[in-house]
């Protein structure tokens, strides 16, 4: 990928970026590490041509398979409550690669990333730009989300891109000690919910943040 692609111009410009970072600093994301890798990550590299000018709008965008590219403001919200809540951040399971966006972003501010994706297509595509951006503390698994990834366990954080009715307990089983989740649990009216395991217990705590939207944590794989 060629670096002009990578850095944009007209509406996928920096200065495109830069309108996107204030956006968010007006809506009160104060983590300033979660703004830089914001307004660094190009976006529309994760979206189709046709859609890409459309990139750093506040807003989801269609990505294909019933899936969406999350808003920008919901990324960087959920990484700033996972950075400030979890005590170390070594190792972070993601539910749902998606578009390899949300990925991609906690890959700059993490050591290691396990991201688990149910649509072959979708992880395939975002495997290709992980490989041009770079990225190589990423790892990838085609498999249901809801189990998580328990082989490579536990995780100090556990971040979903997509919304179950409860939280799945596989999840919950699978954090370390004060280890967190980040999770929308709901149907059609959903919020975001932080979860801590309060040190090497079983007990955790919950905490419901905001009302968000997200698309439903499906069982099962896709070819």
């Amino acid at each position: 990928m060629s670096d002009l692609m990578l850095q944009g111009v007209g509406m996928t410009s920096a200065r495109t970026r830069d309108r996107l970072i204030e956006r968010l600093v007006d809506k009160g994301v104060t983590n300033m590490r979660v703004l830089d890798v914001m307004r660094n990550t190009p976006r529309h590299i994760f979206l189709d041509e046709a859609l890409s000018h459309r990139a750093y709008e506040d807003t989801a965008l269609p990505i294909g398979h019933g899936q969406t590219l999350s808003q920008p403001y919901t990324v960087a919200r959920m990484t700033e409550i996972l950075l400030g809540a979890a005590g170390k951040l070594d190792k972070v399971l993601e539910v749902g690669t998606g578009s390899g966006y949300q990925t991609t972003v906690l890959a700059q501010l993490v050591p290691q990333v396990y991201s688990v994706e149910r649509i072959k297509p979708l992880q395939d595509k975002a495997r290709d730009r992980f490989r041009q951006l770079g990225l190589r503390n990423v790892s990838l698994r085609h498999a249901d989300g809801g189990f998580g990834w328990p082989e490579m366990g536990p995780y100090d954080g556990i971040l979903s891109t997509a919304a179950p009715h409860a939280v799945p307990e596989e999840l919950l089983k699978q954090l370390a000690p004060s280890g967190v989740l980040v999770i929308p649990i709901g149907g059609r009216e959903q919020h975001l919910h932080l979860i801590m395991r309060e040190d090497d217990t079983d007990n955790f705590i919950t905490r419901i943040i905001e009302p968000v939207k997200f698309v439903p944590l499906v069982s099962g794989t896709s070819r």
